[in-house]
């Protein structure tokens, strides 16, 4: 349907729809008076509580950092007295700096004639708990109260012109001592290379030069310099390099090393714009011969700071890594001290708000014996090897040795690219931690094998096994399969079986312990099982599944093959048991002045097996025939056991490798220098097996046993 309007009937529309509009706004204006009324009379009403409510309104915009909504709850001449933008700039800066939180308010009293709130405001800062008493004054305004506002309600003695400082006081972290007090971590000296954009004369070129001299691309320290903060009269921390000491070039032959480092420095200082001052680092002074126990430190990263949210880390922190540094994280790094307080416009400090005293972080003193340490690294600095020691009759962990090794300063002067690459991509791989993996232990198992044989009554000590020559099997069921020993000997028992390491017998002996009572003896003693000790261990095993699944299995495992693995320090816990009356010690890192011995695993043995199994171990050392007869002392008795382990891919494989052990102890508990060593090296095969491991050891105990000066 369609409608058609006149002239007049459209005149007669808009005159209605015009009323209808006035009446609409007439009425609006008076539903907007009358709440205004009403809002007014209830702010007459019940001004108190409104006014509570709006502060506490205006002290939450705080807790959410909702500043610009704060802003618009001031009076208009508050807001004369500062704009936006400084009063967002300022509240920022002062919360955000002291990284408050957890606020909260306690309204405490109320001033009806001068539309006052007081309050009681607490919250955490980095510089602890601060809380005071304080006061808001309110004024009506189109019909609202509004906050007459001024920096005291930031903090009571705040005004206009004063600043809200932060300090921090960095924790000096504490040092990484060896039993006698030597410092295996602790504070240095390196040199600091700077530059000052300004007076580089051609950047270009001067960067080039500079990039070179420090093992550095261009990019990254074009990249150091274009930080925003940095301006022409900068100082531009860009590498730190080793300190070089006037007494390292005064001596008679000074070291190539540091010359060709002096060398490059004086370089850089002839350059424009550089220049090299001290600075304080984490330094190592073992180097290479404590690396993989002591470990390093770095800046933290952006997930260090995320993952420990809360134990006071900053940006400028530095965390443990790896080893001793990582472990005891904690004791080590301590705690900043922190202070809050505002200086006037003279830069005088007025007035303390929150303050944390710093706490240096703990020394931790280890068992660890640095000349020990030393001088196993030495000896063994260029086989990929390990060796642990630890004194046998209290469980002290004298030394823990990895080789090859790597300087773990250079993690804190600044690994280049090519730094990490190198040590990465290495044959010997450094990085790898060798003493904390699992070995196959060949020979050194034996003396385990006769315990757990006289302990089970399986071994009479006293049966002659019966000469097999240099090759056995048991039965024709094990096919081309053959036991091989390299000595023959008579009668065939088991003292003359460790003192000649005959690898049949032992294999005979597994046997007739069987795989049941030969799983659950291992099992008693750690395998598999976390090893009690600070340091993680690999756990040795003695089976890639749950259980020996053959008797070809069982045989080799008599003898430390098969798929027998023992982490080296387990494997000196279970050497301890043969001269402590059969109980196995507990090893320990953190030094006590009265060492007294715990123990792991009480009555591993009787008294009379361990007595049997050391009076054994101690011919290997003594008798002219023993397997280690090469480290006999006159002066010390000794008792040890030798070990070369087959590595290969199958039975018939020729070409594999071989593992040589050696494991010597003290075995007199009078003894005063009581010490025992297991040494491990990869590829002696054709090197002299455990011979080779023996010839490295003699040298450290000759220097362990000599007398003081």
């Amino acid at each position: 349907m369609k409608h058609k309007f006149n002239r007049r009937s459209k005149k007669r529309f808009s005159r209605v729809f015009l009323i209808t509009m006035f009446l609409c706004v007439a009425i609006l204006l008076c539903f907007m008076l009358v709440a205004r009324e009403i809002r007014n009379r209830e702010m007459r009403k019940n001004p108190e509580q409104i006014l509570q409510q709006s502060l506490l309104v205006y002290m939450n915009y705080i807790s959410e950092q909702r500043y610009d909504d704060m802003y618009e709850m001031l009076t208009e001449g508050s807001r004369k007295t500062i704009s936006k933008k400084e009063f967002v700039s300022r509240n920022s800066a002062i919360y955000k700096g002291m990284e408050m939180e957890n606020m909260i308010v306690d309204i405490t009293g109320y001033d009806q004639e001068k539309l006052t709130v007081k309050y009681n405001t607490s919250f955490d800062t980095v510089a602890g708990n601060i809380n005071f008493e304080n006061e808001a004054s309110f004024w009506e305004e189109d019909g609202a109260y509004k906050i007459i506002w001024n920096d005291s309600m930031i903090f009571p003695e705040l005004r206009s012109q004063d600043k809200v400082r932060v300090s921090t006081v960095p924790a000096e972290r504490g040092e990484l001592l060896d039993r006698n007090g030597r410092v295996l971590a602790g504070k240095g000296l390196a040199s600091s290379v700077g530059i000052i954009p300004g007076k580089l004369g051609n950047p270009k070129k001067a960067i080039k030069r500079i990039a070179k001299l420090l093992g550095m691309k261009s990019k990254e320290i074009e990249k150091e310099l274009s930080a925003k903060w940095v301006r022409d009269d900068s100082l531009v921390p860009i590498k730190t390099l080793p300190k070089v000491r006037e007494t390292d070039l005064r001596v008679a032959n000074p070291d190539k090393e540091v010359l060709k480092e002096q060398d490059r420095q004086d370089k850089l200082l002839h350059i424009a714009g550089v220049m090299i001052s001290d600075t304080e680092i984490r330094e190592y002074p073992m180097k290479e011969a404590a690396a993989h126990l002591i470990g390093y430190v770095q800046n933290v990263t952006a997930e260090d700071l995320e993952e420990h949210a809360g134990e006071g880390y900053t940006s400028s922190s530095v965390i443990g890594k790896t080893g001793m540094e990582g472990l005891f994280e904690k004791e080590l790094k301590g705690r900043n001290g922190c202070r809050i307080y505002i200086i006037n416009a003279e830069g005088k400090e007025t007035e303390e708000l929150g303050c944390i005293p710093v706490q240096n972080g703990k020394d931790i003193k280890l068992t660890i014996d640095a000349d020990l340490q030393s001088w196993l690294y030495d000896s063994f600095k260029t086989d990929k090897s390990c060796s642990v020691s630890i004194n046998p009759f209290t469980g002290e962990v004298l030394a823990l040795v990895s080789t090859p090794s790597y300087d773990n300063n250079a993690f804190i002067m600044g690994m280049s690219g090519k730094q990490w690459k190198l040590l990465n991509e290495d044959d010997k791989k450094p990085l790898y931690n060798r003493f904390r993996q699992v070995w196959c232990p060949g020979s050194s198992f034996k003396p385990i094998t006769a315990a757990i044989g006289l302990q089970s009554g399986a071994i009479d000590p006293m049966e002659d096994f019966g000469g097999e020559g240099h090759s056995w099997q048991k039965d024709k069921s094990w096919g081309t399969y053959h036991v091989t020993t390299l000595h023959t000997y008579q009668p065939v028992i088991l003292e003359n079986a460790l003192i000649y390491s005959d690898n049949i017998y032992f294999a005979k002996a597994a046997l007739k312990i069987g795989s049941e009572e030969m799983e659950r003896a291992l099992s008693e003693m750690g395998f598999p099982g976390e090893l009690p000790f600070e340091i993680k261990m690999g756990k040795s095993s003695y089976s890639n599944t749950e259980h020996i699944e053959s008797e070809i299995q069982l045989a080799d495992s008599g003898y430390g093959q098969g798929q027998i693995l023992v982490n080296p320090l387990h494997l000196a816990c279970i050497y301890t048991s043969f001269c402590n009356q059969g109980n196995m010690i507990k090893p320990y890192l953190l030094y006590q002045e009265d060492a007294k011995a715990n123990k792991w695993i009480s009555g591993a043995f009787s008294q009379e097996v361990a007595k049997r199994v050391l009076d054994g171990i101690t011919k290997v050392v003594n008798q002219p025939h023993g397997t280690g007869y090469a480290i006999h002392r006159k002066d010390v008795l000794l008792a040890g056991k030798t070990g070369t382990a087959e590595i290969k891919d199958s039975k018939e494989d020729t070409s594999g490798t071989e593992l040589g052990w050696f494991t010597v102890l003290t075995p007199d508990r009078k003894e005063k220098k009581a010490i025992l060593v297991v040494s491990m090296v990869e590829d002696v095969k054709e090197r002299g097996g455990s011979g080779y491991v023996i010839r490295k050891d003699k040298p450290v105990l000759e220097k362990w046993f000599r007398e003081d000066p």
